[in-house]
């Protein structure tokens, strides 16, 4: 086990215990306040991502979005059937940061308090003493997410909302940076609870992973017949590096007209007769931070719409619902924003041809 790796399973903490402040506490510095020159910035994400690719096999794509999830400060969901690198990959992210990690792994007689911490009494003291749960963590690993109570998920709403958690009258402050990293199989498996709209808008985006081809299979089972591809991973970023490349994305530019077409879609999930729910605020803020984070990976300083379309369909589609009418043609909430994409005029593209041109192909 990586050493700044703890275990929550089955309700039982073993040994680490992040540090953790209260509201009241003198602050801890939360950003660098410095942006790293686009040399360095792209230097340090090449190598988080070559590394993670040597453990992640055919995936290049996943592993890109997820560093955009991490230096957009967001959170991220992994859903799909078991044994396609859900876990591996999330462990994967977090072993290439030098930072504190958690792993929760989620079952039904999973509590609340083991997740934000409860406070003990002391005897010797007469006081009672507030032992913080695995969520006081950098990056937070959160295994099946699904396979507990909603009454447990509900426990991760204020920390990954507000960067918080509120145990017993007294607010605790995350530090930054802090990221949860959250698998979950299919709604269909058994003993599965469906996440809420609440949570699921809390995560900035998904991604399915998928079976991996015939050659990224040979070389899997090549590579990993007789070892295990995470035991030689080596942190390569500093938690100081994470919050930097995190102020560097937050300074990308975002014109105006980006914004406005960052609006018309999220309008027109809103407007479309195909779903109960559209893409909320807190999903257009999250899409317009995503984009930013991958204008920095692409080495530009500013937003461009083929940004916003790359990145729309994993920041909405786990927050949509689709209308029972337009499932039962077949509609899917990946299908409809591929459709919204089509319709939304492209800022620069009168009429929003570019859309319509990639709906006929």
């Amino acid at each position: 086990m990586h050493p700044r790796e703890t275990l929550l399973a089955d309700g039982v903490l073993k040994p680490q215990a992040p540090g953790f402040r209260p509201r009241s506490a003198q602050p801890v510095p939360e950003t660098t306040g410095e942006v790293m020159s686009p040399e360095s910035f792209g230097a340090l994400t090449q190598r988080i991502m070559a590394v993670m690719n040597t453990v992640i096999d055919g995936k290049e794509e996943a592993v890109r979005l997820a560093l955009t999830v991490l230096l957009a400060g967001g959170h991220l969901l992994l859903e799909d059937v078991p044994g396609v690198g859900k876990t591996l990959l999330a462990k994967t992210l977090a072993r290439t940061l030098d930072c504190s990690v958690n792993r929760i792994q989620f079952t039904p007689d999973l509590l609340p308090s083991d997740i934000t911490g409860v406070s003990i009494f002391n005897q010797s003291s007469q006081s009672f003493e507030f032992r913080p749960g695995a969520i006081f963590a950098n990056i937070v690993i959160g295994d099946e997410i699904n396979r507990a109570s909603a009454k447990t998920q509900s426990a991760l709403l204020e920390s990954m909302a507000e960067h918080q958690v509120s145990v017993d009258g007294t607010t605790y402050t995350l530090h930054a940076p802090f990221m949860v990293v959250a698998t979950q199989n299919p709604i269909e498996m058994a003993g599965t609870y469906p996440l809420p709209e609440a949570q699921r808008d809390r995560f900035m985006a998904r991604i399915s992973l998928g079976y991996p081809d015939a050659d990224a299979e040979l070389a899997m089972l090549e590579s990993h017949q007789s070892i295990n591809p995470l035991d030689a991973v080596r942190p390569v970023a500093t938690v100081e590096q994470v919050r930097a490349m995190i102020d560097t994305v937050a300074a990308i530019h975002v014109a105006p007209a980006v914004r406005a077409y960052i609006v018309a879609l999220g309008q027109a999930t809103r407007n479309s007769p195909d779903l109960r729910l559209g893409a909320s605020p807190r999903a257009l803020l999250q899409l317009l931070r995503a984009a930013k984070a991958a204008a920095a990976l692409a080495g530009r300083g500013f937003v461009l719409p083929d940004d916003i379309r790359e990145l729309a369909e994993p920041v909405f589609a786990h927050r949509l619902l689709v209308e029972r009418s337009a499932a039962s043609r077949g509609a899917t909430a990946p299908s409809i924003v591929a459709e919204l994409l089509a319709d939304v005029a492209v800022p620069g593209q009168p009429d929003g041809r570019a859309g319509k041109a990639a709906r006929s192909r």
